[in-house]
C-alpha cells in the first residue's frame, strides 16, 4: 500500500504554486514530513494526497489505484474510508464532549451500536485521553484538543493520518507528546504524512521532505537541519 503523487502540478489564479512536477511516493507504515516555509506548498502537497485538491496535470495514486479522477462522491467515499486528517487546530465541536466528537465522526462513516461505543473509547485510549472522556473542550488544554482531534481522526481505522502543522499552536513539550503519538501511529500500521516546520519533529520522522516554490526534494539530514535551526533555504 502507498500513497503517490506523480507528476503532479498545481498553480492557482493569483499566481502561487502548490507543485510543480512533484513525484512522492510514502509507502505502508510510514512516518514522513513535507518541510517547508509558508507558502512553500507542502500543505497543497498534502491535501493533494488527501483529495482535498486536485493537480492541474499528474496524477494521485492510492493503493495502486489512480484516484484524481474521481467523481467528488466517490473522492468523498475514499476519504471516509481510508483517510483522517489531522489541522493546525483540533476544530472540536464545543459543545459536545471529547466521546462525542469522535463518536460524531465514526456515525459519519456508518458506525453505530455498542461496537461503534468500543471503538470511540478505545481511540481516546490509544492517545492518552481515557479519563477525560466525557469534558468538552473549554475544559481540555490545547494537547489534549490535539489529541481528541487525532483519535477522531484515527477511530474510523484509516489507513493514511495527514497531519497539516499538528504542533503549530502547542509548546514544545506538548507538540513532543503528540509527535510521539504520531510516530506510534505510524509504527502501528497506519501511515502518517505531516506537512510541518517544527524543528522537533526532525528527530520523531522516518523520512523528510523539502518544499520550496512548489518543487519536492529529499535533502540530506545536515541540510534540513541546518533549514529548521537557522532558516537557511537550501
Amino acid at each position: 500500500m502507498s500513497l503517490e503523487l506523480r507528476g503532479a502540478t498545481k498553480r492557482y489564479p493569483n499566481g502561487a504554486v502548490g507543485a510543480v512536477d512533484v513525484d512522492l511516493s510514502v509507502p505502508h507504515g510510514t512516518f514522513a514530513a513535507l518541510y517547508g516555509p509558508s507558502g512553500s506548498g507542502k500543505t497543497s502537497q498534502l491535501h493533494m494526497l488527501g483529495l482535498l485538491q486536485r493537480p492541474d496535470t499528474g496524477e494521485i495514486w492510492i493503493d495502486g489505484d489512480r484516484v484524481d479522477g474521481l467523481s467528488e462522491r466517490a473522492a468523498a467515499h475514499l476519504r471516509r474510508s481510508k483517510i483522517g486528517f489531522v489541522f493546525q487546530s483540533a476544530m472540536l465541536l464545543r459543545l459536545l464532549s471529547a466521546r462525542e466528537n469522535v463518536d460524531v465522526s465514526l456515525r459519519l462513516a456508518g458506525g453505530r451500536g455498542s461496537v461503534a461505543r468500543a471503538k470511540v473509547e478505545q481511540a481516546l485510549g490509544r492517545v492518552g485521553m481515557a479519563d477525560r472522556m466525557d469534558h468538552r473542550p473549554d475544559e481540555m488544554s490545547g494537547g489534549e484538543q490535539q489529541r481528541v482531534a487525532i483519535a477522531r481522526a484515527l477511530v474510523h481505522d484509516p489507513q493514511y493520518l495527514l497531519a497539516d502543522e499538528p504542533t503549530g499552536e502547542l509548546d514544545t513539550a506538548t507538540g513532543a507528546a503528540i509527535l510521539s503519538i504520531l510516530k506510534d501511529v505510524a509504527h502501528s500500521g497506519t501511515t502518517v504524512v505531516m506537512a510541518t516546520h517544527d524543528p522537533a519533529s526532525i528527530d520523531y520522522v522516518d523520512v523528510a521532505y523539502f518544499v520550496e516554490s512548489g518543487h519536492l526534494q529529499e535533502p540530506n539530514r545536515t541540510d534540513l537541519v541546518a533549514w529548521l535551526t537557522e532558516g537557511i533555504a537550501f
